[in-house]
């Protein structure tokens, strides 16, 4: 007796015609071609994530303005704050420098006064005299230090020479006289002392010619 199997194979009420097991493999191979291809297809975005994303960018520019704008102003507050200190501290250098000169302006207008009332020219040059020593006294407050050149070596990063005379007794190379005094404040020189500097001995050779 034959099985089941060798009816389905002989029948042909029950066996697949070969066209359509063709198109079944076609249509097989078209859909696993198709599957991938729809699976790699991004999707799109939507229209509710591009506003959020919108929202947030502007969000974060208008807090950068806002930074931007807060630090202008600071810069600016610094910079008349500045401006404000560098005016208070002019002013109080002024202050701190003139206030020991105001008792010596005292003096010599005092002193400029006797001159009228009096002829006594030692009385005068007392006065003087003691109004020199406020002077001092004012330069020294204010850590200025006189420089005294007569008699030393010239120096000429302390000492400026406006002219240059021959003398027997004061070596050559040395201050033989000095008009002003020089001033320097620690080791910066304020002012140069204004000399004669000394030749040396005349030369009596070219005198005697």
């Amino acid at each position: 007796m034959k099985n089941k199997a060798d009816k389905k194979d002989t029948d042909p009420a029950i066996q697949t015609p070969p066209e359509t097991e063709q198109k079944q493999q076609n249509a097989a191979e078209n859909a696993s071609v198709a599957e991938p291809q729809a699976a790699a297809k991004p999707e799109e975005p939507r229209k509710d994530d591009s506003a959020e994303k919108i929202a947030a960018l502007e969000k974060t520019v208008a807090e950068l303005e806002d930074k931007r704008i807060r630090l202008i102003a600071e810069m600016e507050n610094q910079r008349k704050r500045a401006v404000k200190d560098m005016e208070a501290l002019r002013y109080n250098i002024m202050t701190d420098t003139l206030h020991p000169f105001f008792q010596v302006f005292d003096h010599f207008n005092m002193a400029v006064a006797a001159t009228s009332a009096t002829n006594n020219l030692q009385s005068l040059l007392d006065g003087m005299k003691m109004i020199q020593m406020e002077f001092d006294k004012a330069f020294s407050d204010l850590g200025i230090e006189k420089i005294d050149a007569t008699g030393k070596d010239f120096d000429p990063s302390r000492h400026e020479a406006i002219s240059e005379e021959a003398s027997d007794t004061v070596p050559a190379g040395k201050v033989l006289r000095q008009w002003c005094f020089g001033y320097k404040s620690g080791d910066r020189l304020l002012k140069p002392a204004t000399v004669v500097v000394s030749s040396g001995p005349a030369d009596k050779t070219a005198g005697a010619k």
